[in-house]
């Protein structure tokens, strides 16, 4: 479902407060009052930090009314965003854009690849996969980060390793990482997957999405089994002002999540 052009934003309140790395932190929402129409994983809300401005947001997870936003702390309204705490009230809009389509990967191994906070919006397909393990095939979640500090919901990610197969590299790693090193392609070949017949999901930088994607397709991997979830500058999330365009889409109305096939040409030229 996506939210209607005009509607205006919803009051929600902050009800606590995460810590996740020096400069990201999860806020969870409440409505005040009535409740956005339900979220679907890779969806986005626009956040509207009073008497600052909104930005889009994904959704990092979803309980019942409840949003969780994960917030990095780039920029004026997300210094605001970021800093909220429990108490606040900010303005929703939404849902917006599409989401990944969990149900078309039925029966085949999942591989999850997220760089930096391109887990956060990941993080509630990886959850809907493991709360239904009988439908899918062997899952895998490989996470890349620029620092150990920067690594998003550790203890979670840490018991998603019971039921997944969870590999973790880091950039450049500080006297107490024992970990992998190096980007998050290199964690390919120790993943259980068949990538012939696997379903992939995809979110991170931009140059990490496409060799990612290359390197699967390279391993036999389906375009069209490979979603992408793709950034640009939005305002208005309902495809009316263009700032979000790339090529003939307009990410907040014609995605985020694309396949492959549709955003491979489009990432490979520059302008774009």
């Amino acid at each position: 479902m996506t939210a209607p052009a005009a509607a205006p934003p919803r009051s929600y309140r902050v009800i606590a407060r995460v810590p996740e790395a020096p400069d990201t932190a999860t806020i969870v929402l409440e409505p005040v009052r009535s409740a956005l129409p339900p979220f679907a994983p890779g969806q986005f809300a626009m956040v509207y930090a009073f008497g600052v401005g909104d930005i889009p947001l994904s959704v990092s997870g979803i309980d019942g009314d409840r949003l969780t936003h994960t917030v990095r702390n780039v920029g004026a309204i997300s210094a605001a965003l970021h800093g909220l705490e429990a108490g606040a009230t900010v303005g929703v809009r939404g849902p917006f854009g599409t989401g990944w389509e969990l149900p078309s990967a039925a029966g085949r191994d999942l591989l999850v690849v997220a760089g930096g906070i391109g887990l956060a919006p990941l993080r509630p397909l990886v959850r809907a996969a493991l709360a239904a393990p009988p439908e899918y095939g062997r899952p895998n979640v490989l996470i890349g980060s620029r620092t150990p500090r920067d690594l998003l919901y550790v203890p979670e990610t840490r018991a998603w390793g019971r039921s997944a197969r969870v590999l973790v590299t880091v950039d450049r790693p500080d006297d107490r990482w024992n970990g992998e090193v190096g980007v998050v392609t290199t964690l390919l070949d120790r993943a259980d997957f068949d990538p012939t017949t696997a379903a992939a999901f995809i979110c991170g930088p931009e140059p990490m999405i496409r060799a990612t994607a290359a390197e699967l397709v390279h391993r036999g991997t389906d375009p069209d089994r490979i979603a992408v979830s793709l950034e640009r500058t939005m305002h208005c999330a309902i495809g009316h002002c263009g700032h979000c365009q790339l090529g003939p889409l307009l990410l907040c109305r014609d995605g985020p999540v694309v396949t492959w096939t549709a955003a491979r040409a489009l990432l490979l030229v520059r302008e774009l």
